[in-house]
């Protein structure tokens, strides 16, 4: 039976209202393993903590370069990021999905405090520093003609 053969089974027993585990035990009882579909295999402790050690080594990594180191295939490397790691993507780097109560908290007061020191004044735009200490500064530029040399 080709695998076009299998989903029609499947999508005719579904519309019969017959439980998938009722479909599931007919298949493999009359087919085995290697012909139902392969088994995920490549999602191993061994393999997840490799790629758990590349990606806290280097946050900037892609699924490629990951790919390249360990040989496995992008699927694989998606899914054990997503599901095994709870990392995503942000801009450049892998972060956790969820933030603990403590982390949100703490984003929230640090946030109240900021906008409070700049409703009083007390801050600038310019005393904030990035997380790789770069300075942004905001200048008031004005008419081109003022600008202008000779």
């Amino acid at each position: 039976m080709s695998t076009e053969n299998f989903r029609f089974y499947i999508k005719v027993r579904t519309v019969l209202n017959i439980q998938a585990k009722i479909i599931h035990d007919e298949l493999y009882s009359v087919y085995d393993e290697a012909r139902l579909g392969r088994p995920i295999t490549e999602t191993t402790p061994e393999n997840i903590e490799q790629i758990r050690l590349l990606i806290n080594g280097d946050p900037y990594l892609t699924i490629e370069e990951v790919q390249e180191q360990t040989d496995l295939s992008y699927g694989t490397i998606h899914r054990i990021i997503t599901s095994h790691l709870n990392l995503r993507k942000i801009t450049a780097r892998y972060i956790p999905k969820d933030l603990t109560d403590f982390q949100r908290a703490e984003r929230v007061q640090i946030c109240e405090e900021n906008l409070a020191k700049f409703q009083q004044a007390s801050w600038r735009l310019c005393d904030i520093i990035t997380g790789d200490e770069s300075w942004f500064y905001h200048k008031q530029i004005g008419r081109k003609s003022s600008h202008a040399a000779w």
